[in-house]
C-alpha cells in the first residue's frame, strides 16, 4: 500500500479546507446562509461531502470560519491602510479608520456574512467576539496616542474604547439592515465624526 508523505497529506488537507472556505464564502455572500446548502458548497469546492465534515462539524461551523475569515480580511485591510496613511494627528487617524470601516459595511460579503447573517445565525456574541479580537486593542492604542498628543481630553482609554466599539457595532448593524445602506452610512458617519470631535480639548 502506497501512502502519501505526511507533509503532502497536510498540504492536501490545507488545500481542501481553503477550497471549502472560498466556495462557502462566495455562496454565503451571494445566496445567504439559508439559501446555501452543503451540496452546493462541496460541488463548487470540488470536494466530497466527507471532506467537508472532516474539516467542519456542520454548515454553521463552516459559516463561523467564513465569518472569521471575512472579518479578519477587513481588519488587515483597514490596519494596512491606516499604517500607510498616518497623518500626524492620532484623532484624525481614528476618524479615517472609522470612515473606512463604515464604507466596508455597505455591500459586499462583509455586510452579508458578518453583519446580516452572522448575528442571526450565530448570535450577537459572535460579532462581539470579532469586534473584541480585531478592534479593541488597535483602538486603545490609537486613543492612547491621541491622549498623549493632546488631541483629546485625558480619559480612561479602555472605557472609551469599549464605548466607541459599541457605537461602531450599532452603526455597522444599522447600515447593514437599512433599506438604503448608503444613506444610513452617511448619517452614521456624520454622527460618529461629531462624537469624536467632541473629545477634543
Amino acid at each position: 500500500m502506497i501512502t502519501q508523505p505526511q507533509g503532502r497529506r497536510a498540504e492536501h488537507a490545507s488545500d481542501t479546507r481553503t477550497a471549502l472556505l472560498a466556495a462557502a464564502r462566495h455562496l454565503f455572500a451571494t445566496e445567504g446562509y439559508d439559501g446555501t446548502g452543503t451540496e452546493q458548497i462541496v460541488a463548487e469546492a470540488r470536494v466530497t461531502r466527507g471532506a467537508l465534515y472532516h474539516h467542519f462539524r456542520d454548515k454553521a461551523d463552516l459559516f463561523r470560519a467564513v465569518m472569521e475569515e471575512a472579518a479578519g480580511d477587513v481588519a488587515r485591510q483597514l490596519i494596512g491602510d491606516q499604517l500607510d496613511e498616518v497623518s500626524g494627528s492620532p484623532l484624525e487617524d481614528i476618524q479615517t479608520g472609522v470612515s473606512a470601516f463604515l464604507d466596508v459595511c455597505v455591500g459586499g460579503d462583509f455586510q452579508r456574512i458578518v453583519l446580516t447573517d452572522g448575528p442571526r445565525v450565530l448570535g450577537d456574541d459572535a460579532w462581539d467576539r470579532l469586534a473584541e479580537r480585531y478592534g479593541r486593542s488597535l483602538l486603545e492604542e490609537w486613543l492612547s496616542r491621541a491622549v498623549a498628543a493632546g488631541d483629546i481630553e485625558p480619559v480612561p482609554v479602555r472605557a472609551l474604547a469599549r464605548l466607541l466599539i459599541a457605537s461602531l457595532t450599532e452603526a455597522s448593524l444599522a447600515i447593514a439592515r437599512a433599506s438604503d445602506p448608503a444613506a444610513a452610512r452617511a448619517e452614521m458617519g456624520t454622527t460618529l465624526a461629531r462624537l469624536l470631535n467632541g473629545l477634543r480639548p
